[in-house]
């Protein structure tokens, strides 16, 4: 397992190996002693959870507030999106730019999304299943989101507004500026 520090280095891209033949290929998705190795600390994912979404389908930004903020381990299984984590957490450096990547079926690339991030993807192919483990259950109570097309944020999602499916809830979400949103220092370091 190959891990690249992305532009915002909290967020890591991870690279499996993939050994093929004829008959298919194998690849470990998840090792949680190399990621240890890699981050320094442990990760203690407790939930699974997959999506499948036709072409064009945008989810996200979503996050958790503390008690139950989230560390996301995200992959596609079948199909492509691009794959969208936004700092969120006031005062860090990074504050308010996110990192945007293409996750598919076919390249197998991973993206983990560290507490603090707000998260979503745009499907680029019909029948997109989208897998992603996470270190915290899910509350109701937590969950916020953040409006897709913030400008302040400025996410390109390579598609036009009308050409994306997106939920009411999404698309009714607040602006960053108006958000609840995680202190960079007490949030997430000082408990």
């Amino acid at each position: 397992m190959k891990f690249i520090r992305c532009r915002i280095s909290d967020v890591i891209l991870m690279e499996p190996k993939m050994f093929g033949d004829e008959r298919g290929y194998f690849i470990e998705t998840f090792r949680e002693d190399k990621l240890k190795e890699f981050l320094g600390y442990k990760i203690n994912f407790c939930q699974d959870n997959e999506s499948k979404s036709k072409k064009g389908v945008l989810r996200g930004l979503h996050y958790q507030l503390p008690p139950f903020a989230q560390t996301k381990l995200v992959r596609v299984i079948q199909g492509k999106v691009l794959d969208v984590a936004v700092d969120i957490r006031k005062g860090s450096p990074t504050f308010g730019k996110y990192v945007a990547v293409e996750l598919s079926g076919d390249n197998k690339r991973q993206l983990l999304i560290p507490k603090g991030f707000a998260h979503g993807f745009v499907t680029l192919e019909d029948d997109t299943i989208f897998n992603y483990k996470v270190d915290n259950y899910y509350s109701p109570e937590c969950e916020r989101g953040i409006k897709f097309d913030d400008l302040e944020i400025g996410i390109d999602w390579n598609f036009l507004k009308d050409e994306i499916i997106i939920s009411d809830k999404d698309k009714n979400a607040p602006f960053l500026k108006d958000a609840e949103i995680f202190d960079y220092k007490k949030d997430l370091y000082n408990g």
